[in-house]
């Protein structure tokens, strides 16, 4: 056996979309910082502000079936940078409306949900596009590079800058994001073309979106998976909306120190990214997934009884750490267990349960924390995903084992 056949190595066109990645991030990130930014200089009302977030979420909720079938159906890669290219002129017209100040709450809407509608497409496609850029033993190392690259974009890289240029001229931040969007089009324009379907008839939409509804409905392992993810999503909305408010009001911490308590949870999802594989490899796949869910039990309780702004940016960094642990482990168990032909299909079936929660979970946390206190939101959470774990505990371990 030789050396590179006992060692397999991450593909060149695996680093090519990993560049891709990490340059649409920094672009995120920015956009990210920028669009509150913007929204309260075109209205002070909080419930036309939110109508923007609501509207970058709800394709999730439309699309998400949809756009597994497209996945499925048409050339994964074409489909990524046509996305991208969609966006970069989608955040392109944003900056010049914002340059000329004829940007409002209703075109920004709109524009959000374009924006999440291409996110949608993108994001399953490069989910389902990488196990043909990988090699099974190194699926859970290439989701790790993925988590690193897109924390530090998002996270780290991105809202600083986009703040700064926010600051100098209000359309910079969006100019740049509109330029990550066209440069990562152009990247993933030149990759191989492992994702093209087979040929042959195409069933009718409901028929496929039935098919992955169908092959998910009978996966008890993933089933599982889908339903613990729908409820740590509510469960980390309902702590997470009470977070500045417990930061702010009960800790005394000013805006920049807020910006450096969020940084505590960036780094515990950096560092998940970074050695999660390793964990992995460690552990065994099932030790670690148990090993997070019962850690972000333990934190979230704690989380919300935290003395000091220490102890709870320590707390933040380890939810951080584990829930992209969650994410490797998980991500990679549906790259290896679905035929490659429904990857698509699935996946957008489980990430439509997984994230259709989530406003539901920011409502129940407003009226936990307007009803006992900013403090008792995380400990809630916390309690809600214990119980929750232990009901699905003996099902998941024996759905593993198998």
């Amino acid at each position: 056996m030789t050396q590179s056949e006992a060692a397999p190595r991450l593909t060149s066109g695996y680093w090519r979309l990993w560049w891709a990645t990490g340059i649409n991030s920094v672009g995120d990130g920015a956009f990210a910082a920028a669009v509150p930014l913007l929204a309260v200089t075109v209205t002070r009302d909080a419930r036309l502000v939110s109508v923007v977030s609501a509207a970058t979420f709800l394709p999730w909720l439309l699309l998400s079936l949809p756009a597994g079938v497209l996945v499925d159906r048409y050339d994964r890669v074409r489909l990524m940078w046509r996305a991208q290219a969609i966006q970069a002129v989608i955040v392109g017209a944003i900056a010049i409306l914002v340059a000329f100040d004829r940007i409002d709450v209703p075109v920004l809407a709109v524009l959000a949900f374009a924006l999440g509608a291409c996110t949608v497409v993108f994001s399953n496609a490069a989910q389902a596009v990488l196990p043909d850029l990988v090699a099974k033993p190194l699926l859970h190392q290439a989701n790790g590079h993925q988590q690193a690259i897109t924390t530090v974009g998002l996270q780290f890289a991105g809202p600083p800058v986009g703040g700064l240029l926010f600051a100098i001229g209000a359309a910079l931040p969006f100019g740049l994001d509109a330029a990550s969007f066209a440069l990562s089009a152009v990247l993933l324009a030149s990759l191989a073309r492992p994702g093209v379907p087979r040929a042959g008839g195409h069933p009718p939409m409901r028929a496929a979106i039935a098919d992955g509804l169908r092959w998910l409905a009978r996966h008890r392992l993933l089933r599982i998976l889908a339903v613990l993810l729908g409820v740590n999503t509510f469960c980390w909305q309902l702590g997470n909306v009470s977070l500045v408010l417990l930061a702010t009001q009960e800790l005394h911490l000013d805006a920049p120190g807020y910006g450096l308590l969020l940084a505590g949870a960036a780094i515990g999802s950096l560092l998940g990214g970074l050695t999660g594989a390793l964990v992995v490899e460690r552990l065994g796949a099932l030790p670690a997934l148990l090993a997070a869910l019962v850690t972000n039990v333990v934190t979230f309780a704690g989380i919300g009884l935290s003395p000091n702004a220490i102890v709870l940016g320590a707390l933040l960094a380890v939810t951080g750490f584990v829930t992209t642990l969650w994410n490797i482990v998980t991500v990679s168990l549906r790259q290896q267990i679905v035929p490659s032909e429904l990857l698509g299909r699935v996946n957008s079936v489980y990430r439509m349960l997984g994230w259709g929660l989530m406003p539901l979970g920011a409502l129940a946390g407003g009226l936990v924390a307007h009803t006992f206190g900013v403090h008792a939101a995380y400990p809630v959470a916390g309690a809600l995903r214990g119980i929750f774990l232990l009901v699905a505990l003996p099902v998941l371990v024996r759905a593993m084992r198998e």
